[in-house]
């Protein structure tokens, strides 16, 4: 099976597939047809099943492993797979890797969150750094969850790696600026994106978005985490506030409130995400806005 990304008009495609997206639509004609997004571990290539599209959308649902016969078709500059034949994968298909995953070692990168951890030093910042990065579950999912679907860091192990980056900014601009917070900075960085541990759902084939994700997002659930877990070390009100207040500021202002607002450490961290995320949505083809 050749990877997603290296199909071209014209070459027959044999292979085992994830089902990304499934939508039934009509024809101009007014005949039913399929529209797919099939992907692997490299990537995503749309694709269609004009023939028999009902009995073929009975066969299977977004999510499922998939193995698929077609021809990849050039339809006006696009690539698009035309499928001929579609069945449920067999159980000798789920060795298959069909997601993404970060070029750089995850476990690596846990280093570096716990080496960035051990250089914040007030006592009530660290033991809230100690218990979430303590948290095996927590930990395994900071370490395995995507920041985005199609985003910025769209594949495994992105969540630990965009959060690697986005605190050696902090600290980089802690070095220049030293009247910054550096132990409020570097664990608002280290914490902005915790969230992202409640809202991504790992499946064989796919990462879907979890209930509590779609209902209240990341930035939300990920200050309700911090918020708890900081009450349950003592961290003091005044600490804690300005914790919460900084990973609300993230993402830019929130409703209703100005640029005047924020503290320095908010702003800090505001700027440095957006650098580490549009920089590497840029270089991969990515929206830097789908977070």
């Amino acid at each position: 099976m050749a990877p997603v990304t290296t199909l071209e008009p014209g070459r027959p495609v044999e292979g085992v597939f994830a089902v990304r997206r499934k939508e039934r639509r009509m024809s101009r004609k007014g005949s039913p047809y399929l529209a797919l997004t099939l992907g692997d571990a490299t990537g995503t290539i749309p694709a269609v099943i004009f023939d028999e599209a009902d009995w073929f959308g009975g066969q299977f649902e977004e999510g499922d492993r998939v193995r698929v016969t077609g021809e990849v078709t050039d339809r006006g500059g696009r690539i698009v797979l035309r499928v001929r034949s579609l069945r449920p994968a067999e159980a000798a298909d789920a060795e298959v890797d069909l997601l993404p995953r970060s070029h750089r070692d995850p476990d690596d990168m846990w280093g570096f969150v716990l080496g960035l951890a051990d250089e914040v030093h007030e006592p009530g910042l660290r033991a809230l750094l100690d218990r979430m990065t303590g948290d095996e579950v927590l930990a395994e999912a900071w370490r395995t969850v995507p920041c985005t679907r199609s985003g910025h860091h769209a594949y495994l192990g992105g969540l630990v790696e965009h959060t690697v980056g986005v605190a050696m900014l902090c600290q980089s601009l802690c070095t220049w600026h030293p009247r910054l917070d550096s132990d409020l900075l570097v664990t608002a960085a280290l914490l902005h994106d915790i969230g992202h541990a409640r809202t991504w759902e790992v499946r064989s084939a796919t990462v879907e978005q979890t209930e509590e994700g779609k209902m209240l997002g990341h930035l939300i659930i990920g200050q309700q985490m911090v918020d708890e877990a900081a009450k349950a070390v003592g961290l003091d009100d005044e600490r804690r506030l300005a914790l919460l207040h900084a990973i609300g500021w993230h993402h830019g202002p929130p409703a209703g409130a100005h640029v005047g607002q924020a503290s320095p450490e908010a702003l800090a961290l505001w700027r440095a995400n957006a650098l580490e995320a549009g920089v590497k949505a840029r270089l991969e083809g990515a929206s830097p806005l789908d977070d």
